[in-house]
């Protein structure tokens, strides 16, 4: 997160709670923060400017001392923002403004060369993350980076995709978009032979092909799963909310291009499986340019240790497996205990309680009362993809764009008391899932969390009558 005189009192206390307690070690006058009714009503409108002056500090001062306590903690670092900083911030603002309301788009390309002479590329994805901190919509968040892109475009495809052993996660995205490559080719190809010899001739093999390119969707489930949560972790949330509604304007775009064969109109089937083509292939550049490097960057060994172990589980595509030198250094191994835990109405050890709970007929997540995902059930066969890297990921985060805003309706009714639980059901691949949502509380009424349930009731709902007495029916 990134602190200036102007970022508010409330939103620092959101991102770091121990604040609460601990700003009254800089002046006793932020002890107020403590009573919850004081806080309420000072933390919304006071900004690190106000709050300064208001115990008797310059601006600097109260930021280098709250940055101290927050690095302190350690986790997330807390970044320093320049009034000349700002300055770039309200100038890409502007830009994107202009884009949004139809401006010219050669003007801005041009403000923006202009604002690059002054700043770096790592620079501009910090201030891009600014602003989707800021509350800017990942739609418009994604003009300035397909601007971004287009302006590096020529400088970065001149750049060497980065090396890594074979193995190595990266290098199974890598040889994925190989064969994606290979696989776009193809229909290329097939395209060209629509008008020589008809689309009814060459429909069959081109549905085919087709196929190979729509099998990118497991890729990007991988991604979403896998290097998005770490990317979180590590402060980096702009690039993965937008790659993320950019995957599922390309999942509409697969929709669209097999519906098109269905129409036998080789102008129609042109046009749509081009446009999946083309987003694919940008796609594709984003990651071996843009995000393979920065991942590279920031994670250390012991998470890519992670990653490679939740992979397996998600898949791979068009025969890719990962295989070759590269091991992740042993992470230090802790003896688990056995220990015995009294609950309610019985008690069970840590073996016996995970046992339990992944054989369980259902999966189960839970949700703790700040949002973040704690657990999630590792049962056989799960209805949807989940891996380790899940842990510790705001819940928020775990669903496209587009479909937030209901996972927030849900966990703000649980919140205030209005709701206890929320139902759903839908058919997926041929069976009748369940999913039910249950808000966990203590003995005295406190929201502690959300469960997610989600049982494949295909089966369940044919049963008639009853069955007293064991068999194979």
């Amino acid at each position: 997160m990134n602190i200036s005189k102007q970022t508010k009192i409330s939103d620092l206390l959101e991102k770091y709670p121990f604040l609460i307690e601990e700003m009254e070690k800089i002046s006793s006058h932020f002890s107020l923060l403590k009573n919850k009714v004081a806080r309420a009503m000072m933390a919304k409108i006071a900004t690190i400017d106000m709050a300064a002056k208001a115990a008797n500090l310059s601006p600097e001062e109260l930021i280098g001392a709250i940055k101290k306590i927050v690095d302190g903690h350690g986790g997330d670092v807390l970044e320093i923002e320049t009034d000349e900083a700002r300055t770039r911030l309200d100038t890409l603002k502007e830009i994107i403004k202009e884009m949004h309301q139809g401006g010219d788009s050669v003007f801005a390309r041009k403000k923006f060369n202009e604002l690059l002479k002054e700043i770096d590329a790592n620079e501009i994805k910090d201030l891009e993350q600014q602003l989707v901190m800021e509350g800017m919509p990942v739609a418009e968040i994604r003009n300035l980076c397909e601007l971004h892109v287009g302006v590096f475009k020529d400088a970065l495809g001149k750049t060497d995709n980065a090396v890594v052993a074979a193995g190595h996660p990266v290098r199974t995205y890598q040889e994925e978009n190989k064969r994606l490559e290979k696989a776009i080719a193809h229909v290329e190809r097939l395209l060209k032979r629509l008008d020589k010899e008809g689309a009814a001739q060459v429909i069959p093999e081109l549905r085919d092909a087709l196929g190979q390119v729509a099998a990118v969707e497991r890729h990007y489930v991988r991604k979403e799963n896998q290097l998005f949560p770490f990317m979180e972790k590590h402060g980096i949330t702009a690039p993965p909310q937008v790659m993320w509604s950019v995957h599922d304007e390309i999942r509409n775009l697969i929709k669209k291009a097999k519906e098109s064969l269905d129409t036998e109109n080789a102008a129609a089937i042109r046009k749509a499986v081009t446009e999946l083509n083309h987003a694919v292939t940008e796609m594709i550049f984003k990651e071996e340019k843009i995000l393979f490097p920065m991942v590279l960057q920031n994670f250390t060994e012991n998470e890519w240790r992670q990653i490679r172990r939740g992979e397996d589980e998600l898949g791979y595509i068009l025969g890719v497996v990962p295989q070759g030198a590269w091991k992740p250094q042993s992470a230090a191994q802790t003896k688990t205990r056995d220990d015995v835990f009294s609950l309610d109405t019985g008690r069970m050890t840590i073996k016996q309680i995970n046992a339990m709970l992944k054989h369980l007929p259902l999966d189960i997540s839970f949700v703790d009362n700040n949002d973040e995902v704690l657990y999630y059930s590792d049962t056989t066969g799960r209805f949807f993809p989940r891996s380790p890297g899940v842990i510790g990921r705001k819940v928020q985060n775990c669903h496209p764009p587009k479909s937030v805003h209901l996972v927030q309706e849900i966990i703000d009714a649980f919140r205030t008391g209005r709701k206890n639980s929320a139902q759903f059901w839908i058919n997926l691949r041929g069976k009748t899932l369940h999913i039910r949502y249950f808000a966990v509380r203590d003995e005295g009424g406190a929201y502690l969390g959300t469960l997610e349930v989600t049982q494949d009731i295909t089966e369940i709902k044919k049963i008639k009558g009853e069955k007293r007495l064991l068999g194979d029916a």
